[in-house]
């Protein structure tokens, strides 16, 4: 390989992040899902076809529309704003001013550096100034910045910062734990070893408020 290559090698298994947005081009929503599917199912044949798999065969000639409708549809269809949730927010007309943590959200994210599969749990806290969310629109907030060719910490950062922007407060958290098979079934192997990433905004950067959503993250919860 050339030294670029192996310079980009090490970034990936540094797990290194350039941006704390995912980094798209300006004409990245110019095709239509459709179109975009066309393409990709053309390179996927044409990835397939390189390692020498023969696409005449029952099993496998699907794969190449299979894939390219899997990208653009459902494991990076986060990618697309038009899909982000909203994130109604209501009055906090209780007075609950205590924090609010869901925990065990599931994460099903792609390592933008393999696009390899990131499987694990999150872990979502805020104290409202004055507004609440439902909880069903921090796991599909969850779910939107998932489904985009990520970093774990990137991710971590985006969902918090986006409940900070509904909530119109500071006082957001997010702690992730997650799998990452471009580290347990390639390179180094490690089948046991898991990421945990954290975002603390606000009062949960008082280590006492800190510490009590970690505790609440400990709890056993199981039904």
């Amino acid at each position: 390989m050339t030294n670029n290559e192996d310079f980009l090698d090490e970034i990936g298994d540094n797990h290194f992040s350039s941006n704390a947005q995912n980094p798209l081009r300006k004409d990245a929503f110019d095709l239509s899902d459709d179109e975009k599917i066309e393409k990709i199912k053309k390179d996927v044949e044409n990835i397939l076809q390189t390692l020498g798999m023969d696409l005449t065969d029952d099993s496998i000639k699907g794969t190449p529309n299979r894939v390219a409708k899997m990208f653009v549809k459902e494991i990076f269809g986060g990618l697309n704003p038009s899909k982000q949730p909203k994130a109604s927010t209501f009055d906090n007309n209780y007075k609950y001013g205590e924090m609010l943590v869901e925990k065990n959200i599931t994460v099903y994210s792609t390592c933008e550096h393999h696009l390899l599969p990131i499987i694990g749990r999150a872990h979502v806290a805020y104290i409202s100034s004055g507004r609440v969310i439902g909880l069903s629109k921090m796991n599909r907030i969850v779910e939107y910045y998932a489904k985009r060719p990520q970093v774990q910490e990137r991710l971590t950062m985006q969902i918090v910062q986006e409940l900070q922007k509904a909530l119109g407060t500071e006082d957001v958290a997010c702690v992730i734990d997650a799998k990452h098979l471009c580290v347990n079934s390639r390179g180094i192997k490690d089948i046991e070893s898991s990421t945990v990433t954290s975002e603390f905004g606000g009062r949960f950067k008082d280590p006492q408020t800190k510490r009590e959503f970690l505790d609440y993250i400990k709890l056993d919860t199981q039904f």
